[in-house]
C-alpha cells in the first residue's frame, strides 16, 4: 500500500538531508509504528506519503513513493486526499471551520459525498471518538485532547485507505488513547485500513505495532523489522521494554501482560525491598494558594470548588480526563480567567488584578501549544528577548536551549523546529525569568524519552533550588517519576490528593506500566528498580 524506494529528502542549506536511503513497505492493512528521537525526520517522512513532502514543503526529493499505487511526486495532496488522511503534530492547524461537527463533515463535502452518508458518517465517527456530548461545541472551547479527536475524526470520515498520524496520542488522557488506539485496530483489522503513525509515548503504541520502521539519526537510513527486535536496539523505547532489557527477559515484552508474566523472579527478588522514598519538602512557604476556586468559560463551569496549595521546591502532577479543567486551572493561577468565586493567591498577588510585568516574576507559564511564546525568527533573537525581558546576563536563556535542545543552530527559524523541539525552546524562554512558580502544560508533548530525561533532570534541579512546579499532564510516567503530589481533577473538581506512589498505584488508569507489572510492589520506574538491583549485586 505504501512504498519507499531509495527515497532522500533534502532542504536548501541544510547540512544533512533531512531522510536518506529510506528503502521499506508497508503492506495493506497493516499498523505500521514510526520511532526515533525528536528532529530525525519522522515528520518528514509522513509528509512524503501525503504528497506534502515537497510540494508544500520545498525541497527535493529523490527516488519515489507510492501509495496505492499513486506517485507522489506526479499527484499533488489533493489528487491523493481520497486515499490519503493526514491528522499533523498541531490539531489547530487542522481546522478550517468552527464546530465540530461542521469539521468532521468538511472533508466529505470537498470530496462531493452524498448528504445521507455524510449524515451517517459522521453518526458513526461521534461514537467512535466519544465526541457525541461536543458535536455543538466551538471547536475554540474544546481542550487540546478534545481537539485531537476532532482532528482524528474529521480524517476518519472520509473513509481513507490509508491513515498518517503523527503523535495522535500525545494530548490524549490514557482513557481517551485507548480509545483512538481501539479505533485503529478495528479500522486495521476489519477494515484493512493501513496506518501509518509516529509516537513518542511508546508504551501505548508498540504492543499494536505490526512493523516498526526506526529512524536512528539524522541523515541515518532507517530500519524497519518486527516491533521487539527493533526494540532491542532503538535508542528509544518504553518502560516496560526498558524494564526487560534490565531483566534480561528474552523474548523482549512489548505489553504489560506479556512482562507480567515473566516477572514473577523478578517480583521475588524485590518482595523484600521497595524504592528510596521521594519526600516531598517539610513547611516550606506556601507559593500559590487556591481556596474555594470556581471558574466559568461561557455556560460550563470549567472548576468547582477547587482547594489547593504548592509549597516552594514541590513538584505536583495536574491528571485528569480530557476536558477535566487542568488548563483553566493553570490559566487562572496566570490570571488568563477571572474566578466567579473563591480566591487565587500567587506569591501574596491576585493574578488577574497583577499588572503582567509584575505577575511575570511570580509564575510562569509554558501553554500547550508553545508557539504561542515564540516570536522571533530565529532560535537566537528569541533568547536575546528572553533575556533583555528576564533582566538576565546575556547568554543565560541560549545555555538552557543547549541543554535542553542540543544542537539547534541559532539561525533556526522556530517554525522550522519539530514540536518536541519548539517546547523545549519554550520553556528555556520561560526558565530564563526564573519565576518562583512555575506551570507546565502536556510538557511532554512530542519530547522523546532522551529529552524527556534531561527535561526531568532540569525541573528536579530547580525543585531542589525551591522552585514550585505544576504541570498538568496525561504522561503517567512523567508523574511517576517527577512528581511529590498528584492532584487528579474531574469534570472540574479535586477528586484525589496525595502522595505520587499513593494515587498513582491506585488507579489502573494513572499507574505507569513499571507498577503494572511488578504489583503489588511500590515499584514505579525503572530507575528504582535498577538501583534495587545494583544494591543486591554489591551486597
Amino acid at each position: 500500500m505504501i512504498r519507499f524506494d531509495h527515497v532522500c529528502v533534502s532542504y536548501p542549506d541544510a547540512a544533512e538531508p533531512a531522510l536518506r536511503a529510506v528503502d521499506f513497505t508497508v503492506p495493506e492493512g497493516e499498523l505500521c509504528l514510526l520511532v526515533g528521537p525528536s528532529g530525525v525526520g519522522k515528520s518528514t517522512l509522513l509528509g512524503a506519503v501525503s504528497g506534502l513532502v515537497p510540494h508544500f514543503t520545498g525541497g527535493t526529493l529523490h527516488g519515489r513513493v507510492t501509495v496505492a499505487g499513486r506517485d507522489t511526486r506526479t499527484h499533488r495532496p489533493r489528487e491523493l486526499a481520497d486515499v490519503v488522511g493526514t491528522v499533523g503534530q498541531d490539531p489547530l492547524a487542522h481546522f478550517v471551520t468552527d464546530t465540530v461537527e461542521d469539521e468532521l463533515a468538511y472533508g466529505m463535502e470537498s470530496l462531493g459525498l452524498p448528504s445521507d452518508v455524510m449524515r451517517r458518517r459522521v453518526e458513526e465517527t461521534l461514537d467512535l471518538l466519544g465526541l457525541a456530548e461536543l458535536r455543538d461545541r466551538p471547536i475554540a472551547t474544546l481542550s487540546g485532547g478534545q481537539r485531537q479527536r476532532v482532528a482524528i475524526g474529521s480524517v476518519l470520515t472520509v473513509h481513507p485507505k490509508v491513515l498518517v498520524l503523527d503523535e495522535p496520542t500525545s494530548a490524549l488522557d490514557p482513557a481517551a488513547a485507548e480509545e483512538v488506539l481501539a479505533v485503529l485496530q478495528r479500522l486495521v483489522h476489519d477494515l484493512g485500513t493501513t496506518v501509518l503513525l509516529a509516537e513518542h509515548r511508546l508504551e501505548r503504541v508498540v504492543q499494536y505495532a505490526d512493523q516498526v520502521v526506526l529512524l536512528p539519526g539524522p541523515g541515518v537510513p532507517p530500519v524497519a523489522g518486527d516491533p521487539a527486535g527493533i526494540m532491542a536496539v532503538s535508542p528509544v523505547f518504553p518502560p516496560v521494554v526498558g524494564l526487560g532489557r534490565l531483566a534480561g527477559w528474552s523474548p523482549l515484552p512489548l505489553s504489560v501482560r506479556d512482562a507480567r508474566r515473566a516477572a514473577r523472579p523478578l517480583r521475588e527478588r524485590l518482595a523484600d525491598r521497595g524504592p528510596v522514598p521521594v519526600v516531598p519538602p517539610q513547611k516550606t512557604a506556601p507559593v500559590a494558594e487556591v481556596s474555594g476556586l470556581s471558574v466559568r468559560r461561557g455556560r460550563i463551569e470549567a472548576l468547582h470548588g477547587v482547594e489547593l496549595t504548592v509549597r516552594a521546591g514541590e513538584t505536583v502532577a495536574l491528571m485528569g480526563r480530557n476536558g477535566a479543567g487542568k488548563s483553566t486551572l493553570l490559566g487562572t493561577l496566570t490570571g488568563l480567567h477571572e474566578p466567579a468565586r473563591g480566591t487565587v493567591r500567587v506569591g501574596g498577588a491576585v493574578p488577574h488584578r497583577t499588572a503582567p510585568r509584575e505577575l511575570v516574576r511570580r509564575v510562569g507559564l509554558v501553554p500547550q501549544e508553545p508557539r504561542d511564546l515564540l516570536y522571533a525568527d530565529t532560535v537566537a533573537a528569541e533568547c536575546l528577548a528572553a533575556d533583555q525581558d528576564a533582566g538576565a546576563a546575556p547568554g543565560a536563556c541560549r545555555a538552557l536551549v543547549t541543554e535542553l535542545l542540543p544542537g539547534v543552530p541559532d539561525q533556526t527559524h522556530p517554525r522550522d523546529l519539530s514540536e518536541g523541539q519548539r517546547l523545549a525552546l519554550a520553556l528555556a524562554v520561560v526558565l530564563t525569568a526564573r519565576p518562583p512558580l512555575l506551570l507546565l502544560d502536556e510538557p511532554t508533548r512530542g519530547l522523546d524519552y532522551a529529552a524527556k530525561s534531561r527535561l526531568v533532570t532540569r525541573l528536579r534541579a530547580l525543585a531542589a533550588d525551591g522552585h514550585a512546579i505544576v504541570l498538568a499532564t496525561h504522561d503517567v510516567e512523567l508523574a511517576a517519576e517527577l512528581a511529590h503530589r498528584v492532584v487528579v481533577l474531574a469534570d472540574g473538581e479535586v477528586v484525589a490528593d496525595g502522595r505520587t506512589a499513593e494515587v498513582v498505584v491506585s488507579s489502573p488508569a494513572f499507574a505507569p506500566q513499571v507498577a503494572k507489572v511488578l504489583q503489588p510492589g511500590p515499584w514505579l520506574t525503572v530507575p528504582q528498580v535498577a538501583a534495587a538491583l545494583a544494591d543486591e549485586a554489591r551486597a
